[in-house]
């Protein structure tokens, strides 16, 4: 989304936006829109990243450790969960925490058959 974002916000872009400005024209309503959904989408891509790297060192255990030592980091992944839940803006739906809880429990069930 980076990438996409600083196309965007590049000053041959932001020229070209001006012209059509200045023509009054019809496709500047949908590029208007268009600008707002990249940036919403990217915006959420980012907050999305920042609260699933927290979760990185507790699921680290499930895929390093055998089956009891791994119960050891199961409470800080609950809290690392129950906090993007409380905090996060866009990933706090209860779809994606019940994928997020599935991806969980399946590694969780394969460290356990190895």
């Amino acid at each position: 989304f980076d990438s996409l974002t600083a196309c965007v916000k590049n000053p041959q872009c932001r020229t070209i936006i001006n012209v059509l400005v200045v023509a009054k024209s019809k496709v500047l309503q949908t590029w208007r829109q268009l600008d707002i959904t990249i940036t919403d989408f990217t915006n959420e891509a980012k907050d999305n990243v920042k609260f699933l790297y927290t979760l990185e060192k507790y699921c680290e255990p499930l895929y390093k450790c055998n089956p009891i030592t791994m119960l050891d980091a199961i409470p800080g992944l609950i809290n690392a969960i129950r906090m993007i839940n409380s905090y996060s803006r866009y990933y706090n739906t209860s779809e994606r925490m019940t994928a997020l809880f599935v991806k969980v429990t399946n590694q969780m069930i394969t460290a356990c058959r190895a």
